[in-house]
């Protein structure tokens, strides 16, 4: 609850980021990851940025030409031709649905990440405005845009990839095969070494999933928070007597943060989905 100061001042800084940082969700969250609740906004812009980005690959086929192609063909056949190589680099073995699935999960990340550089209050402030009309009270009216900056959202999408790693070891080994190579790998086939082989085993493919997921939200996050930052500047130009210097400042550190960020965008979509390649190409491998 506000304090009469907050109200007729304005929200404080502290106030202004933890509004931001909070989730439209089924019910109050009490720790960063909760699996028990179920945060709307996260979901619901998941959704759409895979949309989009189907949509963005369907758009790219349907206009794809046999002559000379334009811009924009050019910039989908090179992105394809870079997935290709990179799936065919480091997974040895049927790639009709791998290399598919590595465009996909590049495009998908890119375009969640990719909700950062929207203005951080232009969606927010939205919805205080339409929340009224579905019964939500509008200082209650949170939401955050960017669903790789929640680490519930990361994590589901690195445990999809866990999925797939099972997957392809037992497509690839069999059952009896996967099973012999977690209780008799890396340290031989010896009874007396089968308990710290699968304690390893289970150790790897927990430390891939969590890596993951926790590599891709805290870059997110670390940058959802420098643009709150910036943000938080742009007021400070606006009540202090100085503000003409901070408001420059604020223009200059949001437009440079956001021309860098748009690198961390593409790469983090990047990584993760070379990552996803490495860990299904460790499937097709014994070791």
């Amino acid at each position: 609850m506000s304090t009469a100061a907050e109200q007729t001042s304005g929200p404080t800084p502290s106030s202004y980021i933890q509004h931001h940082l909070t989730h439209f969700q089924s019910e109050h969250q009490h720790s960063i990851v909760d699996f028990s609740i179920i945060n709307y906004d996260t979901v619901f812009y998941s959704l759409l940025a895979g949309i989009a980005a189907v949509m963005f690959l369907r758009f790219a086929a349907v206009r794809a030409t046999s002559g000379v192609p334009g811009r924009f063909q050019s910039l989908v056949e090179m992105l394809v031709e870079m997935v290709e190589e990179q799936s065919k680099a480091i997974v040895h073995g049927d790639r009709s649905f791998i290399a598919p699935l590595a465009l996909t999960v590049f495009m998908w990340v890119a375009f969640m990440n990719a909700l950062d550089l929207l203005p951080l209050d232009l969606v927010p402030s939205i919805w205080e405005r339409i929340a009224p009309m579905v019964g939500v009270d509008p200082s209650h009216a949170y939401m955050r845009i960017v669903p790789s900056a929640d680490l519930n959202g990361t994590m589901g999408i690195a445990l999809g990839v866990l999925i797939l790693m099972l997957y392809y070891n037992l497509k690839i080994k069999g059952l009896g095969g996967f099973v012999h190579e977690l209780f008799c790998a890396p340290f031989g086939s010896n009874p007396l070494l089968w308990a710290p082989n699968f304690i390893l085993n289970l150790i790897e493919f927990a430390a891939k999933t969590v890596s993951l997921g926790m590599r891709l939200f805290g870059n997110m996050y670390a940058g959802e928070l420098v643009f709150m930052l910036i943000a938080l500047l742009g007021s400070a130009a606006a009540l202090t007597g100085g503000g003409a210097l901070a408001f420059v400042g604020h223009v200059l550190a949001g437009s440079v943060w956001a021309i860098f960020h748009i690198l961390i965008v593409l790469l983090q979509a990047f990584i993760f989905m070379m990552l996803t390649l490495i860990y299904i190409g460790q499937a097709h491998q014994g070791h």
